[in-house]
């Protein structure tokens, strides 16, 4: 009886305590649109507790002490509401249901948006119409709906933004790698990889993302190193008071489960050495020649998974502190061939090329965020990511593979290849920024960032052969056809920026600004590689199997002389980038006029020494430097409450980066080599654009842009002369021209109302260019040819990776009900672009001996999402990309001398279909 009275008691105090407090909650809608709103600011005044409200506008404020109170609802481009007189009692719980009234005076900023970021996209059209800069965000909410899992696909959702899907490179108004500029938070990022200037944005999955933003106008606050635009990664910080929600997804791509693959789908000899996608054996790569094994290795049920974890509080009303991370595993499958041409005659000849993907990443984010006061906050990020790509090319195991000049064609041998690549990238970047109003009128804010990159093939195996039904041999060209070679970048970079804001003056109808800034940054990389071969002394071992190589390359047989160690001198090279820049800018409101004028002056010093083996054992060094002013201008005119014209002119410049001057080959997996150029230097860009756009609602817009590029000495990818299957980087042109129209709209087709129930909302872009770039031919005085870069008759080209048309849409239903179910369809689709220009190989007899430009195909994608609320908590989304699975070609014109001009594919694939099921849970 005692224990009942106990138990009865302590259910009685517990549920007395529980009803001390009472809840508001309630839904933030725009008012004329009745879209939701979401990130907007709840505030209980004089009580210093609050909330932000979620994704469908919905909020909630709990544990609040019983009394009266007032409510202050604001949120960026609407007019604040304070609803006074609230009442709350011991467990009480007020639904309160606000709508905002959009104020446009209140958005004179210098940034355009266009689509969904941190805010609802209707609060970022309303920014745009009173903003000045060219710039597009995709945000949180949008990539969810869409389904998207890292940035690279996120880009491609921005007008005028393609990708090339073989080699993960983003295209901004067909401008792709070297012309473009990424940053985080504001601060730049290395790459991880040799041949990029900017770092692979499938690195950062969304979980970690607030929003990604393309400038496409050159800001002076930001590097001039740029001609197509900044891209600049937003990383998500606490939303409300807590957080804490976990996923897990699952599913496959149909590549992997066909012709057998999913029983036998190979890895590499290292990946018995990876655990949670690091890899973990520490054994030098001499060392690994006669103690690694040279063997593939297979795994069966190749199933993606994904796990995600995300956790915060705000601890008082000063630290935030949030975490996410994830762990992924992807598995991919494809077929294809590969062909390569030289002097319009075939050199190699794959028709049967497989490859086996097998991706592991694991990403950690760390975000604290403390306020001292309502004018001075500060902010801490570190981003931890490690990505494992392992990968395995094969080509010839049909008999049919042929290699120019590996076997006589009386010995009746066909060839293989096979690479195993075991790629590591591990990126630690860290960020300390800060932001303090120095008074009414004087706003600084500052950031230091240190970025560490290590990006490693830590033993990378090569493997050729001759064979027929008869006999297998080891190919016998060039001496390093068997090979373990080893490659490493550690890359360190230093950087700052700080801008203070003064205004001048604020009235009714004029308003004036001005900032200023400083930018540094320092960057250092040091790079090796050295590649170990086999040599055979003579006696040939009989081989039994291309897939077992164990038992010949043993210790017994290297110590009875069948074979010998051969290494080649390591290729190293260490660069250095300094850049020094200081910036001024402007703001006036004159009317319905709005100016921003600015200019930045920029250093930058380059300085590469570098040391090759496989290039005649080259020691040299390379150093550059570039230093000017580069001005901007942007203009917008107010022709009405909802339609604006604007106008933005830039000079930009195209730094060459090391990879570009060092003269170091890096030998692709089909054998295509790529090559620096001491001699590249710099290109300068003059921009224009000119932009007309039309809001007919607040959460709708309809643009159109006119864009026109002058590029002075631009930089291209091109074949290199006299040597079969390199790649280099070439000022081949004088100068080049680029311009073309930009599409852009977003529609509401289809709103909820109280009767109906769902939504139906349809964004569609489209870019057409057009461009050319002259062919360079230098003659000394008496007319004689020193050098050409024209071809069968050729005097210009177009630019590398440009696309004539670039098509993006989506459509997007959702229901409004309490537990809402969301469906997105959506397409991309680019034309034809140049991968690499053509050359000649013969000076002087250029119409005939010449590599034509290998080409990469337009494509289209069709992705789907569709996501159903089970619960408050509990979600179910489905997923399937690449529903088209298209062909990834590229192909190249050749014209043999005894034949007429005829089309060849040199590369083609299909990367397959990508099923995904998650469930996410919010607890």
């Amino acid at each position: 009886m005692k224990l009942r009275i106990t138990l009865f008691l302590i259910a009685l105090s517990t549920y007395c305590f529980g009803q001390d407090f009472g809840t508001i909650k309630g839904t933030l809608l725009d008012k004329e649109t009745e879209q939701p709103l979401a990130f907007a600011n709840i505030i209980v005044k004089d009580a210093a507790i609050g909330t932000i409200s979620d994704f469908e506008g919905n909020y909630i404020i709990e544990n609040i002490s019983p009394g009266t109170y007032t409510l202050i609802y604001s949120f960026i481009g609407y007019k604040n509401v304070e609803k006074p007189g609230i009442s709350i009692g011991p467990g009480d719980t007020k639904e309160i249901d606000i709508s905002l009234q959009a104020s446009a005076s209140a958005l004179e900023q210098v940034v355009v948006t266009s689509v969904a970021s941190r805010s609802s996209q209707t609060a970022l059209l309303l920014e745009q119409k009173g903003a000045i800069e060219i710039k597009e965000n995709i945000g949180a909410v949008e990539l969810s709906n869409l389904g998207i899992g890292d940035m690279a696909s996120a880009t491609t959702k921005i007008a005028g933004v393609s990708a090339s899907e073989n080699s993960g490179n983003i295209y901004v108004r067909g401008l792709g790698d070297r012309y473009l500029h990424t940053t985080l938070n504001g601060l730049p990022i290395p790459s991880d990889n040799v041949e990029n200037k900017n770092i692979d944005l499938e690195l950062f999955p969304t979980d970690i993302v607030e929003s990604i933003s393309i400038s496409k106008t050159f800001s002076p606050e930001t590097s001039a190193d740029q001609v197509s635009g900044n891209i600049n990664i937003t990383t998500r910080e606490l939303f409300g008071s807590s957080e804490l929600s976990a996923s897990i997804k699952s599913g496959i791509n149909t590549n992997s489960f066909q012709n057998g693959a999913a029983e036998n789908f190979k890895q590499t000899a290292n990946f018995p050495d990876v655990q949670f996608g690091f890899y973990s054996k520490d054994i030098p790569t001499k060392k690994a020649m006669l103690h690694q094994s040279w063997n593939p290795t297979t795994t069966s049920l190749p199933i993606d998974r994904e796990f995600s974890l995300t956790a915060g509080k705000r601890f008082g009303e000063k630290l935030e502190v949030l975490f996410t991370g994830s762990h992924s595993t992807e598995f991919n499958y494809r077929e294809g061939i590969y062909r390569q041409y030289r002097r319009n005659f075939i050199h190699h000849s794959f028709e049967n090329v497989e490859e086996w993907f097998t991706t592991v990443e694991t990403t950690g984010m760390l975000n604290f965020n403390y306020e001292f006061n309502d004018n001075h906050s500060l902010s801490a990020v570190s981003l931890f990511i490690n990505k494992l790509k392992d990968h395995i090319y094969e080509a010839g195991r049909n008999g049919e593979g042929f290699v120019f000049e590996e076997t006589n064609p009386s010995e009746n041998s066909a060839q293989f290849r096979r690479d195993q690549n075991t790629a590591q990238t591990r990126l630690w970047v860290n960020q300390l920024i800060g932001e303090h109003n120095l008074g009414e009128k004087n706003k600084l804010d500052w950031a230091i960032g240190y970025n560490m990159v290590d990006a490693d093939e830590p033993n990378r195996i090569r493997n050729e052969f001759n064979f027929n039904e008869n006999e297998i041999e080891l190919g016998h060209t060039g001496g390093f056809q068997q090979r373990k070679s080893v490659q490493e970048i550690d890359d360190m970079e230093w950087n700052a920026r700080i801008k203070d804001n003064f205004q001048v003056f604020d009235q009714e109808n004029t308003k004036l600004d001005f900032s200023l800034g400083l930018n540094y940054r320092n960057k250092e990389r040091n790079f090796f590689s050295q590649f170990f071969g086999i040599q055979e002394n003579g006696n040939q071992l009989e081989l039994s199997s291309l897939d077992n190589l164990n038992p010949v390359f043993t210790p017994e047989n290297f110590n009875n002389g069948f074979y010998s160690i051969i290494e080649r001198p390591r290729d190293t090279y260490d660069g250095k980038l300094e850049s020094a820049a200081g910036f001024v800018m402007g703001n006036y409101k004159l009317g319905a006029f709005s100016f921003n004028i600015g200019a930045r002056y920029q250093y930058s010093k380059i300085k590469v020494n570098y040391q090759f083996g496989n290039t005649s054992g080259i020691s040299n060094s390379a150093e550059k430097s570039y230093s000017n002013i580069y001005p901007s201008l942007n203009i917008k005119y107010a022709l009405n409450d909802r339609t604006n014209l604007r106008l933005a002119g830039s000079k930009t410049i195209t730094l060459p980066e090391f990879k570009e001057i060092a003269p170091f080959e890096y030998v692709s997996p089909t054998g295509q080599v790529v090559r620096g150029n001491p001699n590249l230097e710099a290109s300068t860009a003059f921009n224009l654009d000119l932009k007309w756009e039309f809001f007919p609602s607040n959460a709708e817009l309809i643009s159109l842009t006119g864009f026109y590029k002058n590029i002075q000495d631009p930089i291209n990818k091109v074949q290199s002369r006299g040597s079969a299957g390199v790649l280099s980087y070439l000022n081949a042109g004088e100068k080049a021209e680029m311009y073309g129209l930009e599409f852009d709209t977003n529609l509401k087709l289809i709103t909820a109302s109280e009767s109906r129930k769902y939504k139906l909302d349809l964004g569609l872009n489209a870019t057409r260019m057009w461009h050319s770039q002259d062919l360079k031919e230098n003659r000394d005085e008496n007319g004689n040819l020193l050098n050409t870069f024209r071809y069968k008759n050729l005097t210009e080209t177009g630019l590398e990776g440009a696309s004539e048309w670039i098509f993006n849409a989506s459509l997007n239903f959702a229901t409004t009900n309490e537990n809402k179910f969301r469906a997105n369809i959506s397409a991309n689709y680019s034309s034809d672009k140049i991968y690499a220009l053509g050359s000649p190989e013969i000076q002087t007899q250029s119409d005939l001996y010449y590599n034509d430009a290998i080409i990469e195909q337009g494509f289209v994608t069709l992705n789907t999402v569709i996501s159903k609320e089970l619960n408050e908590n509990l979600q179910l989304k489905f997923s399937a990309k690449n529903l088209l699975n298209p062909k990834i070609e590229r192909t190249q014109l050749v014209h043999p001398t005894n034949g007429t001009e005829r089309n060849e594919t040199v590369r083609s694939f299909r990367n397959g279909i990508v099923l995904g099921l998650g469930f996410s849970y919010d607890f």
